[in-house]
């Protein structure tokens, strides 16, 4: 009998072992992720990396020969890969993610010229931001990968009040409300723009009102949206700000506040590029590039507001898309003038910044999980 006990007990404890071992490893695991690139240099076009447990990266190599592919997006299905092609001809390519490769399945047009963004949302709908002449264009990927479109192209119209907001320059597109709804950040134009997407006849329809200016100069760029809150930040490259903007009270958005992402005795030139919030909503993280840093906010959970908790250097030059992994548990920047990736382990408590890993990357500007 006491044989029959120890063994149930072994078996009870092996178990549990067991069982702990397999959960840590669906919440602590290696991470593949691809970096879009431009390619007048040295890069073919999209590479595949690994993000490793304990935050070391590692190069896969190139997953497809592509011009330009300066942003990506992945479907939610996690079959295939959407990229751009920034050019003044404007093109948009499917791939199937296949392994350590990217198969090509087809091109279509964005509906603009030097797409410089690009977003799916789960029924399939694919919108392009196309800098060089401010359209927003709508196409779509089917069950087998292949694009079809542009359904549908928005022009924006309007100027702004500095020498790069002569006309139009649509920056990035955002799919908000399961997917039905269509926000798009114009730096030329230095708004904000709403539209709805109807999803039967694959069209742009605007809302009213159609859009939200920005303060002068401000050059909107990227956004992020709180994961539980009506909150919505704005990254504004050309005056270096996160401006806050909520939905609480109405249904148009409305701006609260604006502050710096920059230290208070740096006065030298500066843009930003890109904008996330850690998933637990508590963290606002964005990039500098002059100041080369990436800047950490702490969100008010009662009203939203950020407050400064500090900078942390990237450790290269001209840090452009950088990204959280998907457990949250690092951060990974693309520097992307000093050609490298560099990754950083992020304190959920402080929102902080630790450097883990650096690795070469050709002129890395997109990292995409």
């Amino acid at each position: 009998m006491k044989v029959i006990l120890s063994m149930m007990v072994f078996a009870f404890t092996f178990g549990v072992i067991v069982l702990t071992q397999k959960q840590d490893n669906i919440t602590q695991k290696d991470f593949p992720f691809f970096v879009g690139t431009y390619t007048k240099g040295e890069s073919e076009g999209i590479y595949k990396y690994i993000l490793k447990n304990d935050g070391v990266l590692e190069k896969v190599g190139l997953a497809a020969k592509i011009s330009n592919p300066s942003f990506l997006t992945i479907t939610d299905d996690r079959k295939f890969l959407i990229s751009v092609d920034e050019s003044k001809e404007g093109m948009v390519e499917a791939f199937r993610i296949e392994g350590d490769e990217l198969k090509s399945i087809n091109k279509q047009s964005s509906g603009g010229e030097y797409p410089c963004f690009i977003g799916v949302n789960k029924k399939g709908f694919v919108t392009t931001a196309n800098y060089g002449n401010g359209t927003i264009g709508l196409l779509k990927i089917d069950a087998e990968g292949k694009l079809e479109g542009p359904l549908d192209i928005l022009q924006h119209t309007g100027s702004g009040t500095t020498s790069r907001q002569k006309g139009p320059h649509a920056h990035s597109v955002w799919f908000r409300n399961n997917g039905k709804e269509i926000v798009s950040v114009d730096l030329g134009t230095n708004e904000i723009w709403f539209s709805n997407l109807d999803a039967k006849n694959g069209k742009l329809v605007s809302q009213n009102p159609q859009k939200l200016a920005m303060s002068d100069g401000a050059g909107p760029r990227h956004m992020t949206f709180h994961p539980t809150k009506k909150w919505a930040y704005v990254l504004n490259e050309l005056s270096s700000t996160v401006t806050f903007i909520e939905n609480e009270s109405s249904k148009a958005y409305q701006i609260v506040s604006s502050i710096s992402t920059l230290p208070d005795n740096f006065d030298q030139p500066n843009s930003c590029a890109d904008i996330h919030i850690s998933e637990d909503g508590k963290f606002l993280y964005a990039s500098n590039r002059g100041h080369d840093s990436i800047v950490i906010f702490q969100i008010n959970q009662k009203d939203g507001t950020l407050s400064l908790v500090g900078h942390e250097k990237t450790r290269g030059e001209t840090p452009r898309n950088f990204n959280l992994s998907p457990d949250n548990r690092y951060l990974l920047v693309a520097n992307q003038k000093t050609n490298s990736i560099v990754s950083f382990k992020r304190n959920g408590d402080t929102g902080k910044l630790e450097f883990v890993s650096e690795i070469e990357a050709p002129t890395p500007v997109c990292i995409m999980f």
